[in-house]
Protein backbone atom coordinates (compact mmCIF):
# COMPACT_ATOMS: atom_id res chain seq x y z
CA UNK A 1 0.00 0.00 0.00
CA UNK A 2 1.61 3.29 -0.85
CA UNK A 3 2.23 5.99 1.95
CA UNK A 4 -0.14 8.73 0.91
CA UNK A 5 2.93 10.85 2.66
CA UNK A 6 5.44 9.63 0.64
CA UNK A 7 3.20 10.08 -2.78
CA UNK A 8 4.38 12.44 -5.32
CA UNK A 9 0.16 12.61 -6.74
CA UNK A 10 -1.17 13.51 -3.22
CA UNK A 11 1.17 16.78 -3.24
CA UNK A 12 0.12 18.10 -6.60
CA UNK A 13 -1.18 21.07 -7.14
CA UNK A 14 -1.66 22.84 -10.88
CA UNK A 15 0.72 25.47 -11.92
CA UNK A 16 -0.05 29.17 -12.19
CA UNK A 17 -0.17 28.82 -16.32
CA UNK A 18 -2.90 26.02 -15.24
CA UNK A 19 -4.62 28.23 -12.97
CA UNK A 20 -4.74 30.86 -15.36
CA UNK A 21 -6.01 28.47 -18.39
CA UNK A 22 -8.83 27.15 -16.36
CA UNK A 23 -9.76 30.82 -15.08
CA UNK A 24 -10.03 31.48 -18.66
CA UNK A 25 -12.23 29.17 -19.70
CA UNK A 26 -14.50 29.45 -17.15
CA UNK A 27 -15.24 33.29 -18.14
CA UNK A 28 -15.47 32.61 -21.43
CA UNK A 29 -18.30 29.64 -20.51
CA UNK A 30 -19.72 32.21 -18.02
CA UNK A 31 -19.66 34.83 -20.70
CA UNK A 32 -21.41 32.65 -23.74
CA UNK A 33 -23.93 31.43 -21.01
CA UNK A 34 -24.86 35.19 -20.38
CA UNK A 35 -24.52 35.92 -24.66
CA UNK A 36 -26.94 32.75 -24.84
CA UNK A 37 -29.46 34.27 -22.25
CA UNK A 38 -29.48 37.77 -23.46
CA UNK A 39 -29.89 37.00 -27.18
CA UNK A 40 -32.80 34.18 -26.15
CA UNK A 41 -34.52 36.57 -24.09
CA UNK A 42 -34.65 39.27 -26.77
CA UNK A 43 -35.50 36.96 -29.59
CA UNK A 44 -38.41 35.27 -27.59
CA UNK A 45 -39.68 39.12 -26.20
CA UNK A 46 -39.11 40.34 -29.81
CA UNK A 47 -41.32 37.60 -31.38
CA UNK A 48 -43.69 37.58 -28.38
CA UNK A 49 -44.28 41.60 -28.93
CA UNK A 50 -45.50 40.87 -32.05
CA UNK A 51 -47.84 38.31 -31.65
CA UNK A 52 -49.54 40.43 -28.73
CA UNK A 53 -49.44 43.37 -30.32
CA UNK A 54 -50.96 41.96 -33.40
CA UNK A 55 -54.94 42.75 -34.38
CA UNK A 56 -56.10 39.08 -33.70
CA UNK A 57 -54.41 38.35 -30.48
CA UNK A 58 -57.48 38.48 -28.28
CA UNK A 59 -59.82 35.96 -30.67
CA UNK A 60 -56.71 33.78 -30.52
CA UNK A 61 -56.22 33.57 -27.00
CA UNK A 62 -59.69 32.97 -26.31
CA UNK A 63 -59.88 30.22 -29.20
CA UNK A 64 -56.35 28.53 -28.70
CA UNK A 65 -55.38 29.54 -25.10
CA UNK A 66 -58.22 29.59 -22.94
CA UNK A 67 -57.24 28.72 -19.29
CA UNK A 68 -60.59 27.17 -17.82
CA UNK A 69 -61.20 25.22 -21.08
CA UNK A 70 -57.49 23.91 -20.58
CA UNK A 71 -58.37 22.67 -16.86
CA UNK A 72 -61.69 21.11 -18.03
CA UNK A 73 -60.32 19.45 -20.87
CA UNK A 74 -57.40 17.97 -19.12
CA UNK A 75 -58.43 14.79 -17.77
CA UNK A 76 -59.82 13.35 -21.31
CA UNK A 77 -56.85 14.28 -23.08
CA UNK A 78 -54.74 12.85 -20.10
CA UNK A 79 -56.43 9.46 -20.03
CA UNK A 80 -56.27 9.05 -24.22
CA UNK A 81 -52.36 10.28 -23.85
CA UNK A 82 -52.26 6.79 -21.48
CA UNK A 83 -53.52 5.05 -24.82
CA UNK A 84 -50.38 6.48 -27.30
CA UNK A 85 -47.95 5.65 -24.77
CA UNK A 86 -49.47 1.88 -24.45
CA UNK A 87 -49.69 1.91 -28.09
CA UNK A 88 -45.93 3.60 -28.39
CA UNK A 89 -44.67 1.15 -26.18
CA UNK A 90 -46.00 -2.41 -27.54
CA UNK A 91 -45.67 -0.94 -30.62
CA UNK A 92 -41.97 -0.17 -30.09
CA UNK A 93 -40.91 -3.62 -29.00
CA UNK A 94 -42.72 -5.00 -32.23
CA UNK A 95 -40.83 -2.75 -34.48
CA UNK A 96 -37.29 -3.81 -32.68
CA UNK A 97 -38.36 -7.50 -33.20
CA UNK A 98 -39.95 -7.22 -37.04
CA UNK A 99 -36.79 -4.64 -38.15
CA UNK A 100 -34.03 -6.62 -36.55
CA UNK A 101 -35.32 -9.89 -38.21
CA UNK A 102 -35.72 -8.24 -41.63
CA UNK A 103 -32.34 -6.85 -41.59
CA UNK A 104 -30.31 -9.66 -40.37
CA UNK A 105 -32.39 -11.49 -43.60
CA UNK A 106 -31.26 -8.98 -45.90
CA UNK A 107 -27.65 -9.56 -44.97
CA UNK A 108 -27.68 -13.52 -45.41
CA UNK A 109 -25.48 -14.21 -47.59
CA UNK A 110 -25.50 -17.37 -50.77
CA UNK A 111 -27.90 -17.89 -53.70
CA UNK A 112 -29.58 -19.99 -51.48
CA UNK A 113 -31.29 -17.22 -49.08
CA UNK A 114 -31.86 -15.29 -52.88
CA UNK A 115 -36.00 -15.21 -52.00
CA UNK A 116 -35.16 -13.98 -48.67
CA UNK A 117 -33.50 -11.30 -49.03
CA UNK A 118 -35.85 -10.40 -52.07
CA UNK A 119 -39.05 -10.58 -49.99
CA UNK A 120 -37.14 -8.67 -47.27
CA UNK A 121 -36.10 -6.13 -49.74
CA UNK A 122 -39.59 -5.94 -51.55
CA UNK A 123 -41.16 -5.32 -47.67
CA UNK A 124 -38.77 -2.20 -46.64
CA UNK A 125 -39.20 -0.41 -50.65
CA UNK A 126 -42.97 -0.52 -50.45
CA UNK A 127 -43.31 0.26 -46.88
CA UNK A 128 -40.88 3.02 -47.17
CA UNK A 129 -42.61 4.45 -50.01
CA UNK A 130 -45.88 4.70 -48.77
CA UNK A 131 -47.04 7.48 -46.39
CA UNK A 132 -47.73 6.48 -42.72
CA UNK A 133 -51.40 7.90 -43.42
CA UNK A 134 -52.25 6.16 -45.82
CA UNK A 135 -50.91 2.45 -44.68
CA UNK A 136 -53.29 3.41 -41.61
CA UNK A 137 -56.31 4.27 -43.68
CA UNK A 138 -55.28 0.80 -46.15
CA UNK A 139 -55.08 -1.42 -42.83
CA UNK A 140 -57.55 0.58 -40.14
CA UNK A 141 -60.71 0.00 -42.55
CA UNK A 142 -59.72 -2.42 -44.94
CA UNK A 143 -58.36 -5.13 -42.40
CA UNK A 144 -61.49 -5.57 -40.40
CA UNK A 145 -63.35 -5.51 -43.49
CA UNK A 146 -61.71 -8.96 -44.23
CA UNK A 147 -62.69 -10.72 -41.35
CA UNK A 148 -59.56 -12.71 -41.20
CA UNK A 149 -59.84 -15.94 -38.41
CA UNK A 150 -58.34 -15.55 -34.96
CA UNK A 151 -57.74 -11.76 -36.03
CA UNK A 152 -59.47 -8.89 -33.66
CA UNK A 153 -61.43 -6.08 -35.70
CA UNK A 154 -60.24 -3.36 -33.90
CA UNK A 155 -59.63 -0.32 -34.92
CA UNK A 156 -57.04 0.04 -32.54
CA UNK A 157 -54.92 -3.41 -32.89
CA UNK A 158 -55.31 -2.50 -36.85
CA UNK A 159 -53.53 1.16 -36.42
CA UNK A 160 -50.76 -0.43 -34.25
CA UNK A 161 -50.00 -2.95 -37.16
CA UNK A 162 -50.40 -0.05 -39.33
CA UNK A 163 -47.26 1.55 -37.35
CA UNK A 164 -45.20 -1.40 -36.84
CA UNK A 165 -45.22 -2.03 -40.38
CA UNK A 166 -44.18 1.02 -41.59
CA UNK A 167 -41.76 1.76 -38.79
CA UNK A 168 -40.31 -1.53 -39.14
CA UNK A 169 -38.86 -0.56 -42.88
CA UNK A 170 -37.58 2.24 -41.27
CA UNK A 171 -35.53 0.81 -38.52
CA UNK A 172 -34.62 -2.60 -40.26
CA UNK A 173 -32.01 -0.48 -42.86
CA UNK A 174 -30.77 1.20 -39.12
CA UNK A 175 -29.83 -1.98 -38.39
CA UNK A 176 -28.86 -2.99 -41.31
CA UNK A 177 -26.97 -0.51 -41.70
CA UNK A 178 -25.25 -1.17 -37.91
CA UNK A 179 -24.36 -4.57 -38.90
CA UNK A 180 -22.82 -3.97 -42.29
CA UNK A 181 -20.55 -1.42 -40.32
CA UNK A 182 -19.08 -3.99 -38.28
CA UNK A 183 -15.80 -5.49 -40.16
CA UNK A 184 -15.56 -8.17 -41.88
CA UNK A 185 -12.64 -9.52 -40.47
CA UNK A 186 -15.06 -9.81 -37.11
CA UNK A 187 -16.70 -12.11 -38.65
CA UNK A 188 -13.86 -14.49 -39.88
CA UNK A 189 -12.68 -13.93 -36.43
CA UNK A 190 -15.45 -15.59 -34.76
CA UNK A 191 -15.54 -17.96 -37.32
CA UNK A 192 -12.14 -19.07 -36.84
CA UNK A 193 -12.96 -19.63 -33.35
CA UNK A 194 -15.26 -22.50 -33.98
CA UNK A 195 -18.63 -20.37 -34.23
CA UNK A 196 -21.27 -21.27 -36.18
CA UNK A 197 -22.70 -18.30 -38.25
CA UNK A 198 -25.28 -17.64 -35.79
CA UNK A 199 -23.23 -18.05 -33.07
CA UNK A 200 -21.02 -15.23 -34.64
CA UNK A 201 -24.13 -13.08 -35.63
CA UNK A 202 -25.56 -13.11 -31.72
CA UNK A 203 -22.30 -13.15 -30.13
CA UNK A 204 -19.81 -10.89 -32.31
CA UNK A 205 -21.74 -8.98 -34.80
CA UNK A 206 -24.98 -7.97 -33.32
CA UNK A 207 -23.67 -6.55 -30.01
CA UNK A 208 -21.47 -4.07 -31.60
CA UNK A 209 -23.73 -3.18 -34.57
CA UNK A 210 -26.52 -2.52 -31.55
CA UNK A 211 -24.24 0.14 -29.85
CA UNK A 212 -23.66 1.97 -33.14
CA UNK A 213 -27.22 2.23 -34.08
CA UNK A 214 -28.39 3.18 -30.09
CA UNK A 215 -29.35 7.00 -31.46
CA UNK A 216 -30.80 6.63 -34.51
CA UNK A 217 -33.00 3.83 -32.72
CA UNK A 218 -33.75 6.41 -30.37
CA UNK A 219 -34.29 8.82 -32.57
CA UNK A 220 -37.19 6.99 -34.55
CA UNK A 221 -38.52 6.37 -31.02
CA UNK A 222 -39.50 10.18 -30.45
CA UNK A 223 -40.57 9.80 -33.99
CA UNK A 224 -42.73 6.88 -33.13
CA UNK A 225 -43.97 8.85 -29.97
CA UNK A 226 -45.45 11.69 -32.12
CA UNK A 227 -47.21 9.08 -34.83
CA UNK A 228 -48.91 7.03 -32.33
CA UNK A 229 -51.43 9.78 -32.49
CA UNK A 230 -52.18 9.26 -36.26
CA UNK A 231 -54.43 6.27 -35.04
CA UNK A 232 -56.77 9.03 -34.09
CA UNK A 233 -57.73 9.18 -37.60
CA UNK A 234 -59.55 5.47 -37.23
CA UNK A 235 -61.77 7.09 -34.23
CA UNK A 236 -59.15 5.44 -31.32
CA UNK A 237 -59.69 7.60 -28.25
CA UNK A 238 -56.16 8.66 -28.05
CA UNK A 239 -55.58 11.81 -26.79
CA UNK A 240 -55.78 13.86 -30.47
CA UNK A 241 -59.60 12.32 -30.06
CA UNK A 242 -60.40 13.33 -26.67
CA UNK A 243 -59.02 17.08 -27.74
CA UNK A 244 -61.06 16.29 -30.90
CA UNK A 245 -64.39 16.08 -29.08
CA UNK A 246 -63.26 18.01 -25.91
CA UNK A 247 -63.04 20.80 -29.09
CA UNK A 248 -66.28 19.93 -30.18
CA UNK A 249 -68.16 21.00 -27.49
CA UNK A 250 -68.08 24.71 -28.09
CA UNK A 251 -65.81 24.78 -31.06
CA UNK A 252 -62.75 26.11 -28.51
CA UNK A 253 -59.51 24.42 -30.27
CA UNK A 254 -57.62 25.19 -26.30
CA UNK A 255 -57.51 21.21 -25.90
CA UNK A 256 -55.50 20.62 -29.07
CA UNK A 257 -53.20 22.46 -27.51
CA UNK A 258 -53.20 20.78 -24.51
CA UNK A 259 -52.64 17.67 -26.34
CA UNK A 260 -49.73 19.16 -28.03
CA UNK A 261 -47.92 20.49 -24.41
CA UNK A 262 -48.53 16.52 -23.13
CA UNK A 263 -46.83 15.37 -26.53
CA UNK A 264 -43.83 17.54 -25.92
CA UNK A 265 -43.86 17.13 -22.27
CA UNK A 266 -42.71 12.93 -24.26
CA UNK A 267 -40.43 13.97 -26.77
CA UNK A 268 -38.73 16.54 -25.93
CA UNK A 269 -36.75 15.07 -22.82
CA UNK A 270 -36.24 11.94 -25.09
CA UNK A 271 -35.01 13.90 -27.99
CA UNK A 272 -32.54 15.75 -25.13
CA UNK A 273 -31.60 12.13 -23.79
CA UNK A 274 -31.03 11.17 -26.76
CA UNK A 275 -28.64 14.25 -27.90
CA UNK A 276 -26.41 13.61 -24.78
CA UNK A 277 -26.12 9.77 -25.82
CA UNK A 278 -25.05 10.67 -28.60
CA UNK A 279 -22.08 13.09 -27.86
CA UNK A 280 -21.28 11.15 -25.24
CA UNK A 281 -20.47 8.25 -27.68
CA UNK A 282 -18.60 10.90 -30.18
CA UNK A 283 -21.58 11.14 -32.87
CA UNK A 284 -20.83 14.73 -34.02
CA UNK A 285 -24.18 16.84 -35.27
CA UNK A 286 -25.92 15.50 -31.83
CA UNK A 287 -27.37 18.70 -30.59
CA UNK A 288 -26.25 22.19 -30.80
CA UNK A 289 -23.79 23.90 -28.36
CA UNK A 290 -23.13 27.61 -26.88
Amino acid sequence: MVDPVADPAADWRPSQVQRERDEWRRRRTLRSAVVAAVSTVLLLGAVGGAVVSSPGWQRVRETYFDWDKAVSSFPAVLDGLWLNIRVMAICWVLILVLSLTVAVVRTLRGPVAFPLRLLGTAYVDVFRGLPLLLVIFLLGFGGPALRLQGLPTSPLFWGGAALVLSYSAYVAEVFRAGIESVHPSQRLAGRSLGLSYGQTLRHVVLPQAWRRVIPALMNDLVSLQKDSGLIAVLGVYDAIRRAQIETSLDFNYTPYVVAGVLFCCLTIPMARLTDRYARRKGYHGAGGHL
